[in-house]
């Protein structure tokens, strides 16, 4: 960027399209710049043509933003996808999964 531009940001870029998967990317964009832009500038939009931006959540770094919340140097965007099992039962889930494994063993 040029500084006719103003000053340069670098912002990433996240979503899990499913678990354990992740696409990240870094862009650098004019200050000033939006999440929606991030999101375009990225090419996440591109890759994962399932997003759609009318029924996904987007936040920063974990807070749900509206896509024309301005960005600051060292922001993290991020796309969130339905969750398809209560964090609570996945715990519990996970719990049971590992005690049975244990009493296995003995």
């Amino acid at each position: 960027m040029d500084r006719a531009e103003g000053r340069a940001l670098r912002v990433e870029v996240a979503y899990s399209p499913r678990g354990r998967a992740v696409d990240l990317s870094e862009v650098v964009l004019a200050e000033g710049s939006t999440a929606l832009q991030a999101l375009r500038a990225s090419g996440l939009l591109d890759r994962h043509p399932e997003i759609d931006l009318a029924v996904l959540r987007v936040g920063v770094w974990g807070r749900l933003c509206p896509t024309d919340e301005l960005l600051r140097e060292g922001d993290r965007v991020e796309v969130y996808r339905p969750l398809t099992v209560d964090p609570k039962e996945a715990r519990r889930l996970r719990y049971r999964r590992q005690r049975s494994r244990l009493s296995g063993t003995r």
